[in-house]
């Protein structure tokens, strides 16, 4: 196929993800990898488990303390974490 026009790499590849569906994936799995650097080094050594699940970011947390902590920070964490993201991945924290 001819392209009439040049394209820049970053924005064919992004039509060719949201097109195969690999897009939602992918940034699931950047939300993920995006915990630590956002949460901090502190609560990333305290999480054993982290998954997306539907829209919600899951998370296992060891100490009771900085669980419910992270409970009061809940809704700042989301924001950071999509702004991370470069988009609207998440929209819930729950603790499991």
């Amino acid at each position: 196929m001819k392209r009439s026009r040049p394209e820049l790499i970053g924005q064919v590849l992004g039509q060719y993800l949201a097109e195969e569906g690999l897009l939602t994936p992918l940034n699931q799995y950047r939300v993920v990898e995006a915990w630590p650097r956002i949460a901090g080094p502190a609560a990333a050594a305290q999480t054993t488990e982290a998954y997306v699940q539907g829209q919600s970011l899951c998370l296992h947390i060891v100490s009771p303390a900085l669980r419910h902590t992270l409970t009061l920070q809940r809704s700042a964490l989301v924001r950071r974490l999509n702004e991370a993201v470069g988009a609207q991945v998440i929209v819930d924290i729950r603790f499991v």
